[in-house]
Formats: structure tokens, sequence, C-alpha cells
């Protein structure tokens, strides 16, 4: 797809075919797209997580129960550390704005390849840090559903602020 209709085109996705789950080979390209994300000198500080198995599926759904979150064939969580990430001279940790824009790239990728996401950030961060068994200076920050779309969902429209309310030419 072209890039700027992908970017207009995306929407998250709220209902999952739970009998799909995403092959090897496109799940491998969505996380090749977040492994090629830039960071912060190049530190690359995240891990991407494929939850796939029955059994870590039904531990990580624990970690957020919203219900058409359980039909998901799989989540992808995409964690990083503190410590490998870079530190600016006042103190600002780059690793949430690294993983960000990972975050981005995945779901970006994702989309272009007819595979479903929404980005959430509301999960219960202490289930899912011992559900991963997580260093403490490892953060789980977004986790997505992967799969593809139940047949006949829509997905809500997306509503954006005009481009002369965000944007400004100085």
């Amino acid at each position: 797809m072209e890039y700027y209709e992908l970017v207009r085109e995306r929407k998250s996705i709220r209902d999952y075919d739970p009998s799909r789950p995403v092959p090897r080979e496109v799940l491998e390209r969505i996380l090749d797209a977040g492994r090629m994300a830039p960071s912060a000198v190049n530190s690359q500080p995240w891990r991407f997580i494929v939850v796939e198995s029955d059994e870590m599926l039904g531990k990580v759904k624990k970690c957020y129960t919203a219900s058409w979150f359980q039909d998901a064939p799989q989540v992808l969580i995409v964690a990083g550390d503190y410590n490998a990430s870079w530190v600016r001279s006042d103190g600002y940790n780059s690793l949430e704005t690294d993983l960000a824009i990972a975050m981005d790239h995945l779901i970006l990728a994702a989309a272009n390849e007819g595979v479903g996401t929404c980005w959430i950030g509301a999960f219960d961060s202490a289930c899912l840090r011992k559900t991963l068994g997580l260093k403490r200076s490892e953060q789980v920050f977004a986790i997505t559903p992967l799969g593809y779309p139940r047949e006949g969902y829509k997905a809500k429209e997306k509503k954006r602020k005009s481009l002369s309310e965000v944007a400004e030419f100085i």
C-alpha cells in the first residue's frame, strides 16, 4: 500500500477472528519493520514478544481483560530496558520515545499486511511484569492484539483535528 494511504487507512481493530493466526512469515516482516525503527544513539533498547501459545495467551489476557481482546489469536508486547537506552545530560531517558517509534512501525507494517492491531496502554503493568518475568530495569510499553478482523467487522472512522489546528509555519 502507498505510505500516505496506509497512514490514513490504518484503524484500531476490536474484533478478531480467533481461528486465523498470523503466519510466521508475516509476523517476521512486521517484527523486522519494528527492528528498523530509529532510536536515540541507535541503542535499540527494545524487545518484541509475540505471544501465541495457548498457555501464555491465557496468562497475558488476564492482564488486559477487555472482552474484544480475548479473541485475538496472538498478542505483541513491546518492552524495553531503561539501562539499554540513551540518557540525555539532563536525565531524560529516551526509552519511551524509542519504544513509541518502534510500536508505530510495527502497527503500520501490520496494517500493510492486512493484520489488525489496537495500541493498548491500559493493561495491568504488574500482571505483565510478573507473567513475563521482567527485570527491574525493563518496562512493558504497549501491547497490541495481532490478528485478522472477524468477517463483517467495521472499524470506527478516524476522527482527527484538521491540519490547521495542529500545525503551524513560523
